[in-house]
Order: C-alpha cells, then structure tokens, then sequence
C-alpha cells in the first residue's frame, strides 16, 4: 500500500459546518471543533496542509463547564505596561465576551505554528443564535 500526502496545490474541498453550543461541555467541544479544522475527519488528512473545514459556531454563551471552572477558572491579559496584568475569572469573560472562551479552548488544541492561523480564521463564533453564513448552507454536525 502507499500512502499519499495532499499537497498545497491540489484542490480541497473545504464543507462548512454548523454546531449549536447549547448545553454542550466546553473542552469535549473544542475537541472536535479542533478535529474539524485541522481534518482530522477526512481521508485525505495530511498533518502539514490545510485540509479542514469551515465551523460555525452558534449558543456560545450557553457552554456549559463541569466542576468549579466556573469561578475558579481564570483569564489572563497583560497590557505590557507596569501593573498591566488582568486578571478575570470564566464567569466574567462569559457576560462581556461568550465567544472567546470556545475560541480560547479551540486555540490551545492547535498545532503552534503557523497552520493554526490559517485554521482559526475559518472558525466563526457566535454567542447568540443567529449568524451570517446562511449562503454558504453549513450543515448540522452531531456527534
């Protein structure tokens, strides 16, 4: 048998896929929203090309966490200047900004490299229902 390897210059078919967060547990997610952007689920896979699909992330604000994560969870930012490190815990990034913690969890699942650009950039996250990308008909994945 031989193993063949998909190159940057052959023709990918990149399908979009619709995902409701509702009630969903935040890292068992992220898992298979990773596996979706890096093609994990397709044949042709191949580790150092861009083979994954489009995800559409929709009821990001209703993720669910298990244990204490809620409170004891913790965001960090730093500003770069003296005293410029802010910290928040999970329950507060959820009332200002319920798409960064998929995008958060997703990002840390990535290779680090510069592949992991190119497949977040076709991660979209929304917090409520309703979301832009009806023309490209995403379907519904389950799993």
């Amino acid at each position: 048998m031989k193993t063949t390897l998909i190159n940057q210059t052959e023709a990918i078919d990149h399908k979009w896929h619709l995902i409701d967060a509702k009630g969903k547990i935040l890292g068992r997610l992220a898992v298979q929203i990773a596996n979706l952007l890096r093609g994990r689920t397709k044949v042709a896979y191949t580790p150092h090309t861009d083979t994954g699909d489009f995800v559409v992330v929709v009821n990001a604000e209703h993720i669910r966490v298990t244990g204490r994560k809620e409170t004891d969870k913790t965001y960090a930012s730093y500003s770069g200047y003296q005293s410029g490190l802010c910290v928040r815990t999970l329950a507060e990034v959820r009332q200002k900004k319920p798409a960064f913690i998929l995008m958060h969890a997703v990002r840390g699942m990535l290779p680090k490299n510069k592949l992991a650009d190119q497949m977040l950039k076709k991660l979209k996250v929304y917090a409520g229902e309703n979301h832009p990308h009806t023309a490209q008909s995403p379907v519904l994945f389950e799993r």
